[in-house]
């Protein structure tokens, strides 16, 4: 089940905002619903699933809507037409006090501006979130201290605000979030304020916690960069409507639109973009059962000057060259255990592009992919390598392959 259902969600500011909606679903343009009734669509048919351990990621540049559809996730904004379900529950259907219930005990809110109380310490606004609770006071501290631990702030429990960075005071808000042990986190924006080189800290301290912690989050940004390397999917509005979700991968590789391919053309693909990706499937293999004789068929087959070897399971256990075929078969020998060269380089399929240059320019042969057992399971050729980085998509035609095997 997911953690998050959003189902059919408008958001129109406004007096006349249900008038607005019936528009909207007439298909009536956001311009012109607004031209009409006088109210503002913020957020226009938005369906979305997101599931338990998810770090999703919203993004759109500004006026997109994507504030205004996090806020209408806990209640903040009410929907004007639509229904939220956090676990199963419709939480558009709960009176004040269970929304209050709901937001104290599964909702944690995380925002671009700290929100810090200057008059109390460190501890006591990461404890903010379990007084309102009414929790006491050795819970309160216990779990706050934890919280803080867990954002590198050990040791500025007695500190104020104010002898803080921005940076530091940022990691308590997202200490009192954490503290309340809510299952969902909702980040607005929340280190767009932060200066470039903290701002990345706080990605990788977000990325840590959330290998840690696994929870629900879903993180509003307008930086595409920011999207790429935080999400584990993302979705796309513009104009208060859903353009596209998908992997970082999914955004790069098919843009729903011109919108999104203008969106992505600038994002460094070499640090997005994985080995697993664009990998292909293997063609220039032989097994360690087959013997000089087939694989030099195979070569000539393929036109290549080399194959990969693994064994009966797909396991990898090196490569053969041309050269050492024939000087197999001229020894007549019968296996190509004296034939296999071990110097192989491998790599996993979640390796970013970037780490892949050196490795494909030292190797005769496509880079071999393996997974977690060790089974050969593609290859990178340096070709499909460039395309990836172009832009370009690559059908993985043979002729490319084997081209860059005598490359």
């Amino acid at each position: 089940m997911s953690t998050i259902q959003l189902r059919n969600i408008y958001k129109v500011f406004g007096r006349r905002s249900a008038e607005a909606v019936e528009l909207l679903r007439d298909g009536v343009s956001r311009e012109e619903a607004q031209e009409r009734t006088g109210a503002v669509p913020a957020v226009i048919d938005i369906s979305l699933d997101i599931e338990p351990g998810e770090l999703f990621v919203v993004m759109g540049l500004s006026g997109s809507g994507k504030s205004t559809l996090v806020r209408t996730i806990n209640r903040l904004h009410e929907p004007t037409a639509g229904t939220i379900e956090l676990k199963g529950r419709d939480i558009t259907r709960l009176g004040p006090a269970e929304l209050r219930e709901v937001r104290s005990s599964s909702v944690s809110m995380v925002f671009q501006h700290f929100a810090l109380f200057p008059h109390r310490t460190v501890l006591e606004n990461a404890a903010w979130g379990l007084e309102v609770r009414r929790r006491g006071r050795s819970e309160r501290e216990e779990r706050s201290r934890e919280a803080l631990r867990l954002v590198g702030l050990e040791g500025w429990e007695d500190s104020y605000p104010d002898q803080l960075s921005g940076g530091m005071q940022q990691r308590v808000g997202l200490a009192r979030a954490l503290a309340t042990d809510a299952d969902v986190l909702l980040m607005d924006e929340a280190f767009s304020a932060l200066d470039p080189l903290i701002r990345r800290e706080m990605q990788d301290q977000l990325v840590e916690l959330q290998d840690t912690l696994h929870k629900t989050i879903v993180f509003i940004t307008h930086d595409l960069n920011e999207a790429m390397r935080l999400g584990d999917r993302i979705a796309v509005l513009k104009d208060g409507r859903l353009v596209q979700v998908g992997t970082a991968e999914d955004i790069l590789q098919d843009p729903a639109n011109d919108y999104v391919a203008s969106f992505v053309q600038d994002v460094d693909r070499s640090r997005v973009l994985t080995a697993g990706s664009v990998m292909e499937k293997p063609q220039a293999v032989i097994t360690t059962h087959d013997g000089p004789r087939a694989a030099m068929r195979a070569m000539r087959s393929l036109q290549v000057s080399g194959l990969l070897v693994v064994d009966a399971h797909r396991k990898l256990r090196g490569y053969v060259t041309d050269d050492d075929v024939a000087t197999a078969m001229r020894h007549d020998a019968k296996s190509l255990e004296s034939a296999i060269r071990t110097d192989v380089a491998t790599i996993s399929p979640d390796v970013p592009l970037v780490e892949l240059f050196v490795p494909a320019a030292e190797t005769p042969l496509p880079l071999p992919v393996e997974d977690e057992h060790g089974r050969l399971v593609g290859v990178v050729p340096r070709v499909t390598l460039l395309a990836a980085l172009g832009g370009q998509a690559v059908d993985t035609p043979d002729a490319l392959q084997e081209e860059d095997h005598r490359g």
